[in-house]
């Protein structure tokens, strides 16, 4: 399907995989859209190509992922463009994604619209994002668990899924300057598709380093939790000393053992016992090597 735009000052054609291109309609870049289509086929990722050896002949080719399934890599929407600034051709894409593009002055402009209205989707998405990252952000502090940690790892591979996204974007706008320079970078269009790549690309730069301080926090509360399972552990072996010591001593079965013949022997022995075991207890106390864990833990609380 073919549109023309500006007092049919440029044009966009766009054909589905499979549909001919009429290269006989674009004689000064013929040879070049052949070799174009020729690679385009072939294409299934990312790629950009800009032929600047005519001067005034200048133009863009290559392909884009505009849409990106989190769950499954193979699950995007890929299309291939070549740009002149007189024309576009599209291949593979959903031209229902694509509106306003009759405010454009020409067709450099219209790719640059183009990528406007494809990037609303991902800032969309990031958005939602947002929301989610928010939510997790109380969930942690409510309560956290194993299942939050899990969280926080896919949001982390969500958002850098969405910044390996907007690379080839931010790529393509470069590429638009490089070929094209100053008849774009003083559009209107211009500025706005830049600026809202760099929204979106400070938005992701946060979301991804507020990740990361989730990510530590989340390693200073198992190192802490770990190191009061340590302490704990140590705190009752020491408790159990006298008892096993005790315990050990008696075990050996010596000919001597006065507890025996004793009426209160055992009760004596016990008693020893319980004060060998309190009197560590003190000191540990004292020592302050106790801490926090014989303290019941509290709700909505890190470490307590």
């Amino acid at each position: 399907m073919e549109w023309t735009f500006n007092e049919e000052r440029w044009k966009w054609l766009n054909v589905m995989e499979g549909e001919e291109v009429d290269v006989d309609s674009y004689p000064k870049y013929q040879s070049t859209i052949k070799k174009w289509l020729e690679n385009a086929s072939l294409r299934e990722s990312n790629h950009l190509h800009i032929n600047t050896e005519e001067d005034g002949f200048e133009s863009i080719s290559g392909s884009l992922i505009y849409e990106q399934k989190l769950k499954d890599q193979n699950e995007y929407q890929l299309f291939h463009y070549f740009l002149t600034k007189d024309f576009i051709i599209t291949i593979n894409l959903n031209p229902n994604k694509i509106k306003n593009m009759n405010t454009a002055d020409n067709a450099i402009e219209g790719m640059l619209l183009m990528l406007s209205e494809l990037l609303n989707t991902c800032i969309d998405n990031i958005d939602k994002f947002e929301l989610r990252l928010n939510d997790l952000f109380w969930k942690i502090k409510k309560k956290n668990s194993i299942n939050r940690l899990e969280e926080i790892y896919e949001l982390r591979h969500e958002a850098l899924v969405w910044k390996n996204f907007m690379i080839p974007f931010e790529e393509l706008r470069i590429g638009l300057e490089e070929a094209f320079g100053d008849i774009i970078t003083g559009q209107k269009e211009f500025k706005r598709t830049t600026k809202k790549m760099e929204r979106g690309n400070m938005l992701i730069k946060e979301y991804m380093e507020e990740i990361d301080h989730l990510v530590n926090f989340e390693e200073m509360v198992s190192n802490y939790r770990g190191n009061e399972i340590i302490k704990t552990l140590t705190v009752i072996t020491t408790l159990f000393t006298p008892v096993s010591a005790w315990g050990a001593l008696w075990g050996m079965n010596f000919t001597f053992m006065p507890e025996l013949d004793e009426k209160w022997g055992y009760a004596i022995a016990l008693l020893i016992i319980l004060l060998s075991t309190l009197a560590v207890y003190l000191l540990l106390i004292k020592r302050g090597w106790t801490g926090d864990t014989l303290r019941v833990r509290k709700k909505n609380t890190f470490f307590k």
